[in-house]
């Protein structure tokens, strides 16, 4: 298919689509980059090989598989034309994607309780690549989340359709990366490292 076929809305569409996949892989390309200095740094004599991920960042994991599931849910509700259910899931999605938050915050206290910091004198690479992995694919859950509120105002402002969810379902996708993204890197950092 050409993509300078169609009408209008069609190439709008298409061009939104892409964008999201640009934004994507640049996502792709940047975290690659913060897992190969992991794997350079590893070499490292002062790198903890003894250390384990705490359990809230385990939790998470479960957390945030949950949310992607009920994002799809909510999208299959709203095919199905039943709004309330839509709505509801909507909202569990987005308190599940706060809850993965939390636990993501409690999971830095449990490293903090462990006696290992960001910065200072007991802090460690070790310690600081995972601070800032992590704290960085929670800024990018900020901005899923801030993408779901969008979808629930337009949701309620009933621009979403069976046939018509074009902005539901970028949302949908970008959140269902930033849920992969999380349990590949915390495969990573548990597992490869």
């Amino acid at each position: 298919m050409d993509l300078t076929e169609g009408t209008l809305r069609e190439k709008n569409d298409r061009a939104k689509r892409m964008m999201l996949w640009f934004g994507i892989g640049s996502l792709i390309m940047s975290f690659a980059g913060l897992t190969s200095a992991v794997l350079v740094s590893k070499r490292r004599e002062d790198w903890m090989n003894d250390f384990s991920m705490p359990n809230a960042f385990l939790i998470s994991c479960i957390i945030i598989v949950t949310s992607s599931l009920t994002f799809i849910l909510a999208k299959r509700m709203l095919k199905q034309g039943n709004r309330s259910a839509t709505t509801g899931l909507l909202f569990v999605t987005f308190g599940l994607g706060i809850a993965f938050i939390a636990s993501q915050l409690y999971g830095f206290q449990q490293i903090v309780d462990s006696g290992y910091y960001f910065t200072g004198e007991s802090s460690n690479v070790t310690m600081s690549f995972i601070y800032v992995i992590a704290t960085l694919h929670i800024l990018h859950v900020i901005a899923g989340l801030l993408s779901l509120l969008f979808v629930i105002y337009n949701h309620f402002k009933q621009k979403y359709s069976a046939t018509e969810m074009l902005g539901m379902e970028l949302s949908a996708s970008f959140w269902h990366f930033i849920d992969i993204l999380w349990l590949v890197l915390f495969f990573f950092l548990s597992y490869l490292v």
